[in-house]
């Protein structure tokens, strides 16, 4: 099986910065693309970051200039570097995948989510 599991999340001021981290782990082939999505109240979830296997960026703009999305290829494991933080991006934030399997099919996984509170 495969799981995602993020970790860093927290309880941070405003203007405070965080250091979310998604590590993949299980039986697979490779990572395709990766994102990070938040959730506050109501069921709908939010894209927040996304990059790819090759390395190609997307924000929300709600994040753009304050959020950093990377990934080490090596270790399975994508990062979101939240700075700036405002009460606003108060959420639980989850890490989406595509996995590449054994036999080659692309499947999407989530993980289960990190809780971030941005308040004084």
């Amino acid at each position: 099986q495969v799981q995602l599991v993020e970790s860093g999340g927290g309880l941070v001021q405003p203007g405070g910065s965080l250091r979310l981290s998604c590590a993949a782990s299980g039986s697979f082939f490779n990572i395709g693309a990766m994102a990070w999505y938040r959730q506050a109240a109501g069921p709908q979830r939010e894209l927040v970051a996304a990059i790819t296997s090759g390395g190609s960026l997307n924000y929300a703009d709600s994040v753009k200039g304050r959020f950093t999305i990377s990934r080490d290829n090596a270790q399975n494991t994508m990062f979101l570097q939240m700075d700036s933080l405002k009460p606003e991006d108060t959420a639980i934030y989850y890490c989406n995948a595509d996995v590449i399997t054994g036999g080659l099919r692309r499947v999407n996984y989530w993980g289960r989510g990190t809780l971030v509170t941005v308040s004084s």
